[in-house]
Formats: C-alpha cells, sequence, structure tokens
C-alpha cells in the first residue's frame, strides 16, 4: 500500500523551518515561496523568489528547501525552480526587514545590542587580529555577532577571518556576508584587488553610515568595530553615530605604545562613551625550548594604561587581559582561520577567551540610552 501524499499544509510546514541563509529568517515569512505543487507520483514542486538576480546563495537556498521537503512524508522527489523578486517585492522586503527610514538601529534607546569599538594608539599592536578573535569566541559561546572593519584605508578583517563571500544589494539594503558565523561589513569588499583607498574625512563618516544604517544585520547581542589606529574622523565621527559604544582599548607593553594608547582611550573626555577596559598584547613569549617567559616588548604598558584611563576618566578601567605573542596567531589571521577556533587551549586563545568572559558577563550600561524619567 502506497503512503499518503503530502498536503500543501505540510509542505509549507517544512518550508517554515528553512531560513534565507544572509537574512536568517525563514523564507515564509520573507515572501519567498512562490509556489508549491504537489504531483500525484509524490514530486513536490517549489517555486522560490530569490531576492537578486545572481544571488549568491542560490545554491545554499535550494540544498535547504529540498532537505527540509524531502523528509516530508509521502515525498519522492524534490525541485526547486528559482525566480527573481520584483521591485516591488523587494522593496517591501526591505520595509519589512528595516523599516521606512534609514536609522541606525544600534542607536535606538530601545537597542539591546552592545558594541565594543577596539581602538589603540598606534598601528602594529595587534588590534585587528584581537577584534578577530573576540568576534570569532564571541559567535562560538552562541552569540549573534557584527563586526565592521572601520579602518577603511588598512582594512584586514577580511582575510583575517576568511571572509570569501561579497555584500548582496537588495534595493538600498545590504546583506552582509559571514564567516565562521560572524557577519562582516569592510570596504576591502568593494575594491579590486588590493587598491587603496583615497578618501577624506566627509567620505569616511558617509561610508560608516552606509555600513551601520543600510546593511541589514538582524538581531545582534554584539555589534564589533575595528577602528583605525588615533583618533581621526572614523574615530570621531562613529562617537557621535553610536554614542552607546564602549571602547576596548588595545596596547602592547613597551612606554611608546602605551603612551599613544592613553591618548586614544582619553577621547571619551570628549565623545563622554565609556571605556569597557584595556587589552595588552604581545606582553611575553614562551621559549620554545625551555618555557620561561620572555617579556619582548617589556611589562607593565597595559597595567598603566588601565590606571591612567581609570584616572582620566573617573571611573574603574580594568585590564581586561594580557594576550601573549604567538607566531600561531599570526598563522591564524593569514589562514582566515581565528587562533580561538584553530587552537582553542593555546595560551593566547585562553587570553582571548578570558576576555571575552569578562565582557559578555556584564550587562550593558545607561550610556546612550533614554531614561524614561520625569520631574517631580
Amino acid at each position: 500500500m502506497s503512503s499518503p501524499l503530502p498536503t500543501q499544509e505540510q509542505v509549507r510546514s517544512a518550508l517554515d523551518g528553512v531560513n534565507d541563509p544572509e537574512i536568517g529568517r525563514p523564507i515564509t515569512d520573507l515572501g519567498m515561496v512562490k509556489s508549491v505543487g504537489i504531483a500525484p507520483d509524490g514530486q513536490v514542486d517549489v517555486g522560490v523568489y530569490l531576492t537578486v538576480a545572481g544571488c549568491p546563495m542560490r545554491d545554499a537556498i535550494t540544498d535547504r528547501v529540498t532537505k527540509a521537503v524531502s523528509a516530508v512524508p509521502g515525498v519522492s522527489r524534490v525541485r526547486v525552480a528559482l525566480d527573481v523578486m520584483s521591485e516591488e517585492q523587494r522593496k517591501d522586503l526591505q520595509t519589512s526587514l528595516r523599516g521606512p527610514e534609514r536609522d541606525i538601529p544600534f542607536a535606538k534607546p530601545a537597542s539591546l545590542t552592545q558594541i565594543y569599538a577596539v581602538a589603540s594608539g598606534k598601528g602594529g599592536v595587534g588590534k585587528s587580529s584581537v577584534t578577530v578573535n573576540l568576534a570569532a569566541a564571541l559567535a562560538a559561546a552562541g552569540h549573534k555577532v557584527g563586526l565592521v572593519d572601520a579602518d577603511i584605508y588598512g582594512h584586514s578583517v577580511p582575510r583575517m577571518l576568511g571572509v570569501t563571500g561579497r555584500p548582496t544589494a537588495v534595493e538600498n539594503m545590504i546583506m552582509p556576508p559571514s564567516s565562521h558565523d560572524v557577519k562582516v561589513m569592510s570596504m576591502g569588499m568593494f575594491t579590486k584587488g588590493n587598491t587603496p583607498i583615497v578618501w577624506r574625512g566627509p567620505m569616511l563618516a558617509k561610508a560608516m553610515q552606509q555600513f551601520l544604517a543600510d546593511v541589514y544585520w538582524g538581531d545582534l547581542d554584539y555589534l564589533l568595530l575595528d577602528l583605525p589606529p588615533g583618533t581621526g574622523d572614523v574615530a570621531i565621527s562613529l562617537s557621535q553615530m553610536l554614542p552607546n559604544a564602549e571602547l576596548l582599548v588595545v596596547t602592547t607593553p613597551q612606554l611608546a605604545a602605551s603612551e599613544v594608547a592613553e591618548r586614544a582611550g582619553s577621547l571619551v573626555t570628549q565623545t563622554r562613551q565609556r571605556i569597557a577596559g584595556v587589552i595588552e598584547n604581545m606582553s611575553y613569549m614562551v621559549c620554545p625550548h625551555c618555557g620561561e617567559q620572555m617579556e619582548v616588548f617589556g611589562s607593565g604598558g597595559g597595567e598603566a594604561v588601565a590606571q591612567a584611563l581609570t584616572q582620566i576618566t573617573g571611573t574603574t578601567v580594568p585590564l581586561l587581559g594580557q594576550v601573549p605573542l604567538d607566531v600561531r596567531l599570526r598563522e591564524g589571521g593569514d589562514a582566515g582561520t581565528p587562533l580561538v577556533l584553530s587552537d582553542p587551549s593555546s595560551p593566547a586563545a585562553l587570553a582571548l577567551s578570558k576576555v571575552v568572559g569578562a565582557l559578555s558577563g556584564k550587562g550593558r550600561g545607561l550610556a546612550g540610552r533614554m531614561l524614561t524619567l520625569s520631574p517631580r
């Protein structure tokens, strides 16, 4: 006796469990299911709207739909036919996801996304390596994480995180690619090869505005910003766009780096932001022969920065972690696989995980939030 044919309700219920790879929501909620046909022999034909022609996720969507519908009892085989949304459908999708206005969702008082802007006074202290590993560790812990490569001139996050996809435009909305479960936006995704970016202040601010307002990030638990070194245009613009962002200051132990890091952190006295803490990178190196800790760049720089910023701001600024110098940290960046994922038990990965524990274990403060209080 042959099994009964699947019903429309069963097939559509299965499709409810298929999420769009870029948006992360069911394709049924997004209006992407065009049609469902069931033949007498149990074959199910599913029509699916892609958001744009040439969608990079077309194969992934086809595979997900096929797998989900094939699991329905009575289905003999599945055929997926792809179509493309009309301009009106794309506009409706954009409005349903982001609303009619081009606001920065993270700057709204009701936003629950914790924002960390990773800063340094000078280049070469490993700020991007630290940012990428923190983002990957947060995502590995089950959090929804986004990462903005705000270092326009020196963008390096795509390589370090192994991002191979490119952003997809749906009307005026941008879908960010992801890697290791971290959504990423960087100017490196829009340039050809290793072409330099030659922009002045207003263009930098506009790019950051687009990365924050025009990109569909979804509901993030954490948003990390890899700032350029120093206290220039991008750092100032982002402090105005995201006044609720907290600073993570990265330094190395030597005096020359810690003095400059202190200046970068003291920017908050003008922007009225909060400093979440200081991370000392390249704190020491473990000798591969004798196991002794070698302080290649001196010692005490991170603690000195934390103490100085505590005095400057009048609030306690902790030293969140001391990350040892490890060649595997550099190798992971070159290969696009963060050390916290490739070798989580290594000393550097453990130090970075300790920082993640400190950041994810604290609640969001009141900085930048609207207090619904009225005077009596």
